[in-house]
């Protein structure tokens, strides 16, 4: 489930509901909902007025212009079937895991970005419904859960400053309909790979954050690419 940043006086149409789309948000459509933290202004002075309203994504709505890539994962429409399960061995898709357990996963952030990685869940933690503040009113009686896990560079590609998400999964094996952009800094602090993440071996620890209303999150799926889109490897407490 993904969501796209459209212009800001657009109006969106998500069934019945027309709601109009703004920098940090939610939307209610059917099972789903959508939050917004952090996203770069689209043209003019709202950026700015974005940053003020919210400090915890100040981080990532003024990161310095460089080469590096975004920490949100971008789109590629190179077309390529990008995240096919290379040759080796990796982790079927399909497979469940326990918390603790590694699994050796196929990893495209672009095209330039890719390899092979190593995703160890080391916990999935439920924060209080006050740490979902900073996401505004409609995060109201929503409560968070923070996947926590390290990551490895298995195949040694160049793979600094890529981001990776895991997604929340409920108490029974579905989705938490709900998408977060952003994190909460001091619990679950999203990060980036580091600049020497190139090499074999080299490791950083980074946070998924994720939120429901109904169900608790007992679990976390990798669904990236083709190959494990529709048959995640999941891991549960």
């Amino acid at each position: 489930m993904r969501v796209t940043a459209e212009p800001f006086s657009k109006l969106s149409y998500i069934g019945s509901e027309v709601v109009t789309v703004h920098k940090r948000r939610i939307v209610f459509a059917a099972s789903a909902v959508a939050l917004g933290l952090g996203l770069s202004a689209c043209n003019g002075d709202d950026g700015e007025s974005a940053a003020k309203e919210s400090p915890a994504a100040s981080a990532s709505a003024s990161a310095p212009a460089s080469s590096e890539p975004s920490s949100e994962s971008p789109t590629d429409d190179s077309g390529d079937g990008g995240g096919e399960a290379p040759a080796g061995d990796v982790t079927a898709p399909g497979t469940k895991l326990k918390t603790g357990d590694r699994a050796v996963l196929p990893f495209r952030y672009t095209s330039d970005k890719q390899g092979t990685i190593a995703v160890t869940v080391t916990a999935i933690e439920k924060g209080a419904e006050s740490d979902m503040a900073a996401f505004g009113d409609k995060a109201k009686g929503m409560t968070p859960y923070f996947i926590k896990m390290k990551v490895e560079n298995v195949g040694g590609t160049d793979l600094s400053y890529a981001s990776l998400k895991l997604d929340g999964v409920l108490d029974g094996g579905a989705g938490t309909g709900v998408i977060l952009m952003g994190d909460i800094p001091g619990k679950c602090d999203r990060e980036t790979a580091p600049r020497d993440f190139t090499t074999k071996g080299a490791t950083y620890e980074t946070c998924s954050l994720a939120a429901t209303k109904t169900a608790p999150v007992t679990g976390a799926e990798f669904d990236e690419g083709d190959t494990y889109s529709d048959s995640p490897v999941v891991w549960t407490n």
